[in-house]
C-alpha cells in the first residue's frame, strides 16, 4: 500500500511540475512573443497573464543558456540566437501538430488557425472570397489574413502560406503556380471616346499612361496576332503602387492604364471601361501560392492549398497553370486558355 501511495504521489509531483517544463509549451510562448512582437500579445493570444509569459520566455532562455530577444520600453527584437531557434520551434511545434492530428481519435473536422499572406489587390477582392468560402465549408478553422505586395520574410513572419503575383524571391519554399493574370490596356469610355481608341499601338502610344509600379515602367511589352511583338512607350502621368488608385485615375479620364481583367472585370461587361488594343495583351503574370517543405503539413493547410489550386482558375481573367516536369528536379507551367464564368 505504501508503495502505491508513493507512486501517486510521484504523479501528482509531475503534473503539477509539467506546466512550466513543458518544452513545448515554452517554445509556443517563445513563437507567439516573436510574431506577436510584444509579451503582452502574445500573452493575450495565449490566455496568459503578462508576468506567466515573461517568466516562460526566462525560463526557455536559461535552458538554452543564451538569449532570445532583447527587450527595451519600447520593443523587442530578436537576437542571432533567437532569429535560429524561431525556425526550429515553428518546425517542432508544426510536428507535434501533425502527430496529434495523426492519432487523436475522433478529429473528423479539419480545425486549428491559418495565417496566410495574400496580395493587397486580389487578397481584397476576389481572393477573400474564396477564404471565406472555404471557412464557411470548414467552420472550426479561423484564419489570420495578411495583405502584403511586398517580399516577405517566411519563417519568421511564421505564415503557414503565401501568395504572391510573379515570382516569388525564398528558393527556400515549395512554390506552386495557380494561375496566370491576363493584362490589357485599358481606359475610360469618355477617354476612349475623346482619342479615338481602340487603335493600333503607334497610335495608343501617343496617349498617357497611368502606371501600376512596380509591374510598369517606361516601356509597355505587347503580344499581338499571330505573336506580333510591339514596344510602347506612352508619355507617363502618374505611377502608383496602389491597383485601387490606378483604377480610380483611369475611371476619371487621367490615362490609359495596364490592368489585370479580374480587377476591371465588371467595368468591361458594364461599357465604362474600353480595351484600347483589343488584339493586343501585356505580359500575363503568374499567381503562386509557396509553403514549407516538409512531410508534416497540418489537415487544414492541405485542405486550403487543394482548394485555392482548384479554386483560383475560376477568378475570370485568371487561366489555369498546369506544372510540368522539366527532368532535372525543377517545373515549368503552360496555361490553358480557359477562363472563370
Amino acid at each position: 500500500m505504501y508503495l502505491v501511495d508513493e507512486y501517486y504521489q510521484y504523479l501528482l509531483y509531475v503534473l503539477c511540475m509539467s506546466k512550466p517544463l513543458d518544452r513545448l509549451t515554452l517554445l509556443e510562448t517563445f513563437v507567439r512573443i516573436a510574431d506577436a512582437g510584444s509579451i503582452s500579445a502574445a500573452a493575450r493570444d495565449l490566455g496568459l497573464s503578462q508576468p506567466s509569459a515573461s517568466r516562460q520566455l526566462a525560463e526557455l532562455e536559461a535552458r538554452l543558456k543564451t538569449q532570445l530577444i532583447r527587450r527595451n520600453t519600447h520593443s523587442l527584437a530578436l537576437t542571432e540566437a533567437g532569429v535560429a531557434l524561431l525556425a526550429d520551434a515553428r518546425s517542432m511545434l508544426d510536428s507535434w501538430e501533425a502527430l496529434e492530428e495523426t492519432h487523436l481519435s475522433g478529429q473528423g473536422e479539419i480545425r486549428g488557425t491559418l495565417k496566410v499572406v495574400a496580395p493587397i489587390g486580389l487578397g481584397q477582392l476576389q481572393l477573400a472570397r474564396l477564404a471565406w468560402r472555404f471557412q464557411l465549408e470548414h467552420p472550426q478553422v479561423s484564419l489570420n489574413w495578411l495583405l502584403d505586395d511586398e517580399p516577405i520574410r517566411f519563417s519568421e513572419l511564421g505564415c503557414d502560406c503565401w501568395i504572391k503575383v510573379g515570382p516569388v524571391p525564398d528558393d527556400t519554399l515549395i512554390v506552386k503556380p495557380l494561375g496566370r493574370v491576363e493584362r490589357l490596356l485599358v481606359g475610360s469610355a469618355e477617354f476612349a471616346a475623346l482619342h479615338r481608341l481602340p487603335g493600333t499601338p503607334k497610335a495608343v502610344e501617343k496617349r498617357s499612361l497611368v502606371a501600376l509600379a512596380p509591374f510598369e515602367g517606361g516601356t509597355i511589352p505587347l503580344t499581338g496576332p499571330k505573336g506580333a511583338r510591339a514596344n510602347i512607350e506612352p508619355p507617363l502621368r502618374l505611377s502608383s503602387n496602389n491597383i485601387v488608385a490606378v483604377k480610380e485615375a483611369v475611371a476619371m479620364g487621367l490615362g490609359m492604364a495596364v490592368l489585370p481583367r479580374w480587377f476591371i472585370h465588371d467595368e468591361l461587361e458594364h461599357g465604362t471601361f474600353v480595351d484600347v488594343l483589343p488584339k493586343w495583351r501585356a505580359p500575363s503574370l503568374t499567381i503562386y501560392v509557396a509553403y514549407l517543405p516538409g512531410r508534416h503539413q497540418p489537415r487544414r493547410l492541405r485542405a486550403f492549398l487543394e482548394y485555392v489550386v482548384a479554386q483560383v482558375p475560376g477568378i475570370p481573367g485568371i487561366q489555369r497553370c498546369v506544372a510540368r516536369a522539366t527532368g532535372d528536379n525543377s517545373a515549368s507551367e503552360t496555361c490553358d486558355s480557359r477562363r472563370g464564368p
